[in-house]
């Protein structure tokens, strides 16, 4: 009987943790962000901000459901080789990695629940996730430019 009821606690409180984390991350800072394309078109992203540790680690985990036109946005205090990874995460999505100045370097193609790491080719700054193959509904290209002004 104390066993059942230690197996009953454990189990709902790992059913509370994950959904907590779920509820967390939908509580981030929101950001309408832009960016400018080649071809002189302006794109609006709705973002999530992450810019910690934890939010950065959490990033989509869980979420079933990633609306085209909305994202998140990872934020790094320097420039650095980034790798990210799909552990826990049920959604395609596609990753641009973004220089200092705002520039798109690199955008690759997530499978879900991949544990493969996906990296920069070089040092960047920022990493912005989509529903996979927004960037490209969405005209986005490597070379674009996100504009900086939402660190304001």
């Amino acid at each position: 009987m104390i066993f059942a009821a230690a197996v009953f606690f454990c189990l709902s409180n790992f059913s509370c943790a994950k959904n907590s984390s779920i509820k967390e991350n939908k509580n981030l800072p929101r950001k309408n962000l832009t960016i400018k394309t080649s071809d002189g078109a302006s794109v609006s992203i709705l973002a999530e901000i992450a810019s910690t540790d934890e939010t950065r680690a959490k990033g989509f985990m869980f979420r079933k459901k990633i609306p085209d036109g909305t994202g998140m946005l990872f934020v790094y205090e320097s420039d650095s080789v980034l790798s990210f990874w799909m552990k826990n995460t049920p959604t395609p999505l596609s990753i641009a990695y973004i220089d200092y100045k705002g520039q798109i370097k690199d955008i690759f193609d997530m499978k879900p629940y991949n544990l493969n790491s996906v990296t920069s080719r070089g040092f960047v700054r920022y990493a912005l996730e989509v529903p996979q193959g927004y960037f490209a509904r969405a005209g986005i290209r490597s070379g674009d430019f996100l504009e900086l002004d939402f660190l304001d």
